[in-house]
């Protein structure tokens, strides 16, 4: 496939083989299945490298009660429950009517179980879908509700039985909300990850002080926004140690809203960045993000954004 004309040359390279137009990523739950977005007047997919689509699981889903979502000084609490039409649908009913000459596509796999988790990769495999991200924070049903990406045992057994599942790019999606998440990058890498994407959000809950009761429905909910960037930076930092040395590339999220903070966690470490909550606010960001960095290169004179990736100074 030739490389998808994008917002300036010194944006496009490649990401686990594929030709990204920027290092955009559209992150999933985000924007749907990819045309809720498409929607947005003066949007273009080519603003972005590729869009993650929304979490799909093997069977459909009618997601949390309400409230799912609330808003929190500088960040989002969500707590939506995977909703969603299940895997036959989005393979057979949304993935014929999405443009992949425009964009790169990447498939969210959820499930309760290891054999779930394979299961949905599988399907996907036989798919044009472009790559595959496994949302390890999942609860799994046979261990007592016990997150998947909290343990790095467990996550890297998801990883190696959706390894053996597929043939596309596996890029496994890390909790913060875990102990020693560079543990958790090695095993999963080890176990057949070809990219990493750092953070998850974190656990958070709101509450009601006139009525004493939680806001969100489920009591608790992920918090995301830019309250989590000082925590996403660090966490990015801290995998790049790891991810580096068997040349395995991040996708950098948690509170990106313009070129600046794209730009810090490239330096952290991160080779492309993900793009999520500022959509709901701000739906245009990405052309935004894409010319300041594009100028920041040109100021520093650098080429190509490849150039910026692990560049922090220490000392």
């Amino acid at each position: 496939m030739s490389d998808l004309a994008g917002p300036a040359d010194s944006l496009r390279y490649r990401f686990l083989g594929m030709s990204f137009a920027s290092p955009i990523v559209l992150l999933s739950g985000c924007v749907g299945f990819g045309e809720e977005y498409t929607r947005v007047e003066g949007f273009s997919n080519t603003d972005c490298g590729g869009i993650v689509l929304k979490g799909t699981t093997l069977a459909p889903r009618l997601g949390n009660p309400p409230h799912r979502v609330f808003e929190t000084p500088m960040g989002m609490l969500n707590a939506i429950g995977l909703q969603n039409p299940g895997t036959d649908y989005v393979v057979k009913q949304i993935l014929p009517t999405l443009d992949f000459s425009e964009t790169r596509f990447i498939a969210n796999v959820s499930g309760s179980t290891i054999e779930e988790y394979a299961e949905v990769t599988r399907r996907f495999d036989d798919s044009p879908i472009d790559a595959i991200e496994i949302n390890i924070s999942c609860p799994n049903v046979k261990e007592g509700g016990v997150a998947f990406g909290n343990y790095p045992d467990m996550s890297a057994r998801v990883v190696a039985a959706c390894r053996a599942a597929t043939r596309k790019p596996l890029i496994t999606k890390l909790s913060p909300n875990q102990t020693d998440i560079r543990e958790n990058a090695r095993l999963c890498i080890e176990a057949g990850s070809d990219g990493l994407s750092v953070i998850n959000t974190l656990m958070g809950m709101a509450i009601d002080a006139r009525t004493r009761r939680p806001v969100i429905g489920n009591v608790q909910g992920g918090l995301s926004g830019p309250a989590i960037k000082p925590i996403a930076l660090l966490k990015v930092h801290q995998v790049y140690d790891v991810a580096r040395k068997h040349n395995v590339p991040i996708i950098g999220q948690g509170g990106i809203v313009n070129a600046t903070d794209a730009i810090e966690f490239m330096i952290a470490g991160a080779s492309a960045v993900g793009v999520g909550t500022s959509l709901f606010y701000d739906p245009m960001s990405c052309k935004r993000i894409n010319t300041g960095i594009a100028e920041y290169l040109r100021e520093h004179k650098l080429g190509n954004i490849t150039e910026l990736i692990g560049s922090l100074r220490l000392g």
